[in-house]
Parts: structure tokens; sequence; C-alpha cells
């Protein structure tokens, strides 16, 4: 049976800890892998790392059909994930994230990578994408090196949204989506 997972949010330790390499697939991994796809669409996300639901593995899904000009695009799943090259070229976008909620800002990011990963079969994949499909990729690989988006911010930027941040770490914004009751969370190990 499938479920949605709370999201951890801005403030939870397992967000800022690199998180572990999968070494082999299991029931429970792949589980909980269905368990984040149902927990992303419930919260109209396109992306969701597993330290975002308290799994501390390097997994990360994406899921860019929703948005205009990808409804043709296949749903991810990408395990122990590498960039193996970017591009010089770089392109600010505006980014949010489901576990900033109702922030968004500007990060610059390069525009093309080279990508090497792990689907569920543990069979290796090279992808070179661009655009929104690899500002996804580079936004949730972020979190399992322990970045999120604001880290990019300048300091006056940063200083702007500390009162927001805080009521996202105190649990005072009622987000539309479950979200986790404790900073220490933690749903798998």
């Amino acid at each position: 049976m499938m479920s949605i997972l709370p999201i951890t949010v801005f403030g939870d330790n397992i967000l800022r800890k690199k998180a572990a390499p999968v070494t082999e697939i299991n029931d429970d991994l792949i589980s909980i892998v269905r368990d984040m796809f149902l927990t992303m669409n419930n919260a109209n996300g396109i992306g969701l790392a597993a330290n975002q639901v308290g799994v501390n593995r390097r997994i990360f899904i994406v899921d860019i059909s929703p948005v205009e000009g990808y409804e043709k695009f296949k749903p991810m799943t990408l395990i122990n994930p590498k960039i193996v090259s970017k591009s010089d070229e770089l392109e600010p976008y505006e980014e949010g994230c489901l576990s900033i909620p109702e922030l968004k800002a500007e990060v610059i990011r390069p525009k093309k990578i080279e990508i090497l990963y792990f689907d569920l079969n543990m069979r290796e994949h090279k992808l070179e994408v661009d655009d929104l499909v690899a500002r996804v990729i580079q936004h949730e690989l972020d979190h399992l090196n322990g970045i999120l988006f604001v880290d990019y911010l300048d300091e006056e930027t940063q200083k702007k949204i500390k009162k927001h941040l805080n009521k996202i770490k105190n649990r005072k914004l009622d987000v539309g989506y479950p979200i986790t009751d404790s900073s220490n969370y933690i749903y798998y190990k």
C-alpha cells in the first residue's frame, strides 16, 4: 500500500547531511520510491530527494510532465547520481522547494549537465540534459549533499527571508501537505 510521507522542512537535521550511497535495491527501497512519487504529486512538486522524506539515501525522483512543454517527459528515479560535466553557460531561474514552502528565488546554475546515475534495476545510465531538467536534477542533487537553494542567495536576500525561514523551521506555516513534526525526523535508515 502506498503512503503520502511527511516532507522534511527547513531546519530539519537530515536536510543538512550528506546522504549515504545506495548499496542494494530491496523491496523497502522500491516501496519508498513509490511513496516519494505519491508524496511529490500530492504536494505539486516536480522533484523530490529521499532526505526530503526522512530517508538518508542518495536517491531522488523527477517528474516535470505537469510543466507546460514537458508533458511527454517520463518520470525518473536517479540513484547514486553524479554530475560528470557542466556547461560554462549559466542560466538564472526562479526556484522553489517543497522543504521551503511559499518561497521562491532566482538561482544561477549551469544550463546543461551530463549526469551518471543508476535506475531501480541498478543499471547505469549517462544522460545529457539542459534547461528545466538540468535545473531540477541539480537542485535535487544539492539536497543529497545537504545544500538548499537558499544557500545560493546573497547575504541581503538571506536577511530578508530569515523571518519566513524561521516560520517554516518552527512549523508556523500551513503548507497544504503533510510536513514532519520534528527536526529529528527519520523515516528509514
